[in-house]
């Protein structure tokens, strides 16, 4: 358990190259890894398509970000909420509803795009249903990875989830780009739905008997307790140094720096000119960061808040050097440097708090460090997407970048006394 006033948590430590996949061991999260590759190669496909969607049929930056912000608005505003289903209710069970329910949204969006009768309000309401699925599906997810592999496993499994994801973002973009081109959009939006029945598969096929019981809650019946429940999460959150620091840093940066998904089409079309194929592959070299930085954390089998911070100012300085460079090569780079940022702030955040959090509080501590990475996106795609409408996507980029910069260096600054005692988080 971790000391409240160094945040310091040792586990054991696995040398070798062993290290490096030490979670794929363990039968369950081998299930779950690959019905989680498969699944995520058709949601960053649907992502891509989504977006090149609504800028098709509206023109407009702003209401790009206007339907990202409706997708993300839920966890916002109910994601504390999901965190206490998520410690409540068998985790596997929830997941296959979850997942079920995703992949339904998937078709109906399909269904509408392939006989063309899709607009942009459609969108937005899916957009939202989807928000709410999510609402509980993200931290369930995140708290079933320690039921799956134990402690001692679960910074290695954090980080190959995040090079899974990330494979697949590398993956998904690109494929999307060219089915866009030669088939056209609905595809994409077909697979998706598809690609939802592996991690279903997966889930289903687990063996209940080595999943780890770990701390149980009782969902409180009244609204008093269900508010005294979401208050000891907040207030491990506050007096606990290691995870107050990753749930600001990443919350702000998260805000104001990772709003891609409205940023990067814009920049495609606008500023480089490069259409859906070249829009694919900028967003594949983000994937193409984030693999490489997942699969080095994997392999050290350290988190460590200096390594977040690092990724963080990394993530801002290089989306900064888009402000003034518009080639597609410096794109690429940048945007590759980008990924690799994002994924080392992001990665080492979440296994920090998972290796910091009692087993009871798990799912209501990820559903605030959730709520907060990804609740940040409503604010963030509408800054974004008012900047890029106003400015152009270049200075939206700068903007963001300088934003991003200048936390990691205020962040530093008042956490350098603790951070002198920090021992660090090393994986199994």
């Amino acid at each position: 358990m971790p000391s409240s006033a160094t945040g310091t948590v040792q586990a054991r430590t696995t040398p070798g190259p062993r290290r490096g996949m030490s979670a794929l061991a363990h039968r369950n999260f081998r299930l779950f890894f690959f019905g989680q590759l498969i699944s995520v190669v058709g949601t960053w496909m649907q992502s891509l398509a989504q977006g090149w969607l609504v800028l098709q049929l509206t023109k407009d930056p702003f209401v790009l970000g206007v339907i990202s912000a409706i997708q993300f608005a839920p966890v916002m505003v109910f994601g504390l909420f999901g965190g206490l289903i998520a410690d409540a209710l068998p985790k596997r069970t929830t997941l296959v509803a979850t997942q079920s329910a995703s992949g339904i949204l998937a078709l109906i969006l399909w269904a509408l795009t392939v006989t063309h009768q899709v607009q942009a309000w459609h969108i937005a309401i899916l957009a939202l249903l989807l928000g709410c699925v999510n609402t509980v599906d993200m931290p369930t997810r995140q708290a079933f990875v320690v039921e799956m592999v134990g402690r001692d496993d679960v910074v290695n499994a954090v980080a190959l989830n995040s090079a899974a994801f990330n494979a697949a973002r590398i993956i998904g973009p690109a494929i999307a780009g060219l089915i866009i081109g030669l088939v056209g959009i609905a595809m994409c939006f077909l697979l998706n739905g598809l690609s939802y029945v592996a991690v279903i598969v997966g889930l289903l096929a687990m063996r209940s008997a080595d999943l780890r019981a770990l701390g149980t809650y009782r969902l409180s019946r009244s609204l008093g307790a269900v508010i005294a429940d979401l208050a000891d999460g907040l207030r491990y959150v506050r007096r606990t140094p290691v995870v107050l620091l990753a749930v600001v840093v990443v919350g702000i940066v998260s805000t104001v720096g990772l709003n891609l998904n409205v940023l990067v089409p814009v920049f495609a079309a606008d500023v480089l000119n490069v259409g859906a194929t070249g829009f694919g592959f900028l967003m594949a070299a983000t994937g193409v960061g984030s693999l490489i930085s997942a699969l080095a954390i994997a392999y050290l089998g350290r988190s460590s808040p200096r390594i977040m911070l690092l990724g963080a100012g990394i993530l801002g300085l290089l989306q900064a050097v888009l402000v003034v460079v518009h080639l597609m090569p410096v794109a690429l780079v940048c945007l590759f440097g980008v990924g690799f940022g994002s994924i080392a702030m992001a990665a080492t955040a979440n296994t920090s708090i998972q290796l910091a959090v009692p087993d009871d509080l798990r799912g209501r501590v990820m559903s605030v460090y959730m709520t907060v990475f990804a609740g940040s996106t409503p604010i963030g795609a509408l800054f974004a997407g008012a900047l890029a409408a106003e400015f152009g996507a270049a200075i939206a980029f700068g903007v963001g970048g300088g934003l991003s910069f200048g936390v990691v260096v205020v962040a530093y600054l008042l956490a350098r006394p603790w951070l002198a005692q920090w021992r660090g988080i090393r994986a199994a």
